[in-house]
């Protein structure tokens, strides 16, 4: 037979488990050693374009793929570190971050991707994304 237990509807013991992770801070896909390895971005507009400077150090120009589909922005990139060792040397503590990252954001309009551009520099890559021009509303005759 089953136990039967009385509801309190002012008990306050399930109230930490309704809250768990609520004020954690959201977790990037990677980490290593605790760090999370993400790409910072900052992203202006102006009337005609958005620009995305996306911080990236230490990344070849070969390994970042940017996709745009309609007003989503993909980045990823493969992050390499030498693991050259001199003889006789050890690690000790290694806190830089190689595998992958990767970024999507949606953008309030369509993006004209025929004209957007990329220049990566100094660890910063640069995305010059032209918006889409509206459409003119047409109106449809009904029969």
């Amino acid at each position: 037979m089953s136990n039967i237990s009385r509801y309190d509807p002012f008990s306050m013991e399930s109230v930490p488990d309704l809250f768990h992770g609520l004020f954690r801070p959201l977790r990037a896909t990677s980490s290593v050693n605790g760090q999370a390895a993400s790409i910072r971005i900052d992203v202006t507009e102006d009337e005609a374009a958005f620009t995305v400077k996306a911080e990236m150090p230490g990344v070849d120009r070969k390994d970042i793929d940017v996709k745009i589909d309609g007003n989503l922005v993909s980045i990823a990139a493969k992050v390499e570190r030498g693991g050259e060792l001199k003889e006789g040397e050890r690690v000790v503590r290694r806190e830089r971050y190689a595998g992958s990252v990767s970024r999507a954001f949606t953008l309030a309009a369509e993006i004209d991707d025929e004209k957007a551009s990329a220049q990566y520099k100094d660890g910063v890559l640069t995305l010059a994304l032209p918006k889409r021009a509206a459409s003119a509303s047409k109106r449809i005759e009904i029969n």
